[in-house]
């Protein structure tokens, strides 16, 4: 592969450093040649950037291999703008295409302690019954979709202080209110990868559930599918519970979430990359754009 020369261009170096970084991101440690031949660069020009990327402490060196790597500044960064984003600004477009094609009433929910609140709410298009459910409204997780999908992924000791520092009451006939059936019904959530609540909460009203992770492989949030019964028969709600499954994974690696990482420190350097080099590079192009059209 033909080397290429290093340029004073500060557009293009910015936008060679990006691919230094996103290529650690990728590949974890790697070597100075390893690079320079992965990127088709001079060895000189990939140390020169190596070396600003350690002095600005966004990379480090190993001592003993020589080889180099993104450093924890990368994930401060990415924790730092992922702490402060919003919620419904990312959920809402995920939210609107479950209304669209499941007509019901949809629902996004955070946890609040022992309990969940909902954040955000799309009414059904479909002429029926209206809810009991609206914005800001504090609700006991036991006895909602939404609430038992977020204890599916929680370890069973706080799912049995949650249980036990709630007022387990029947709000219905099909409301569980004994532990050991609960445990059960969490256990297959967990397993189907989703929540039902099957007239729990309110008579004649069916829903399906699926919690979120975040960055941090936390489950904040939970959102669900709601209707009549006479609409949500198990039939349609398995049906839908492939658009659920795909929401939840989609929406989760929005939030920061990557399935099967090796850590933490991996989630978040890729995030970095992606969420906040990316638009940056889209900025230097068309920087470069401009100054080419200028030279013409």
């Amino acid at each position: 592969m033909a080397e290429q020369k290093e340029t004073k261009n500060p557009v293009q170096s910015a936008e060679r450093i990006f691919q230094v970084m996103e290529m650690l991101a990728d590949h974890g440690e790697m070597g100075l040649m390893e690079i320079s031949t992965a990127l088709g660069l001079h060895k000189s020009t990939v140390h020169r950037l190596l070396m600003s990327l350690v002095y600005m402490g966004y990379a480090k060196q190993d001592e003993v291999s020589q080889k180099y790597m993104l450093s924890y500044k990368i994930v401060s960064m990415a924790g730092k703008m992922l702490d402060r984003m919003d919620i419904l600004q990312v959920a809402k477009p995920y939210m609107e295409r479950l209304s669209d094609i499941s007509g019901e009433t949809v629902h996004l929910v955070q946890r609040e302690g022992n309990n969940i609140l909902y954040i955000y709410k799309i009414e059904a298009k479909i002429g029926t019954i209206r809810m009991v459910s609206h914005v800001g409204m504090v609700h006991p997780m036991y006895c909602s979709g939404v609430g038992k999908a977020i204890m599916a992924e929680l370890p069973e000791s706080a799912v049995k202080q949650i249980w036990n520092e709630s007022i387990i009451e029947k709000k219905t006939e099909h409301t569980i209110t004994d532990y050991d059936d609960m445990l059960s019904v969490l256990k297959e959530a967990k397993k189907n990868g989703y929540a039902l609540d099957d007239e729990e909460n309110e008579e004649g009203v069916r829903c399906i559930a699926a919690s979120l992770r975040d960055y941090h492989n936390e489950v904040k949030y939970a959102f669900s599918i709601s209707g009549p019964t006479s609409r949500m028969t198990r039939e349609r709600v398995e049906e839908l519970s492939v658009d659920v499954r795909k929401v939840q994974e989609e929406l989760s690696m929005e939030l920061g979430w990557i399935e099967n990482s090796r850590d933490g420190h991996t989630i978040l350097e890729k995030v970095m990359v992606q969420r906040v080099f990316e638009p940056l590079q889209i900025i230097s192009c068309k920087v470069k754009e401009k100054n080419d059209h200028e030279k013409v």
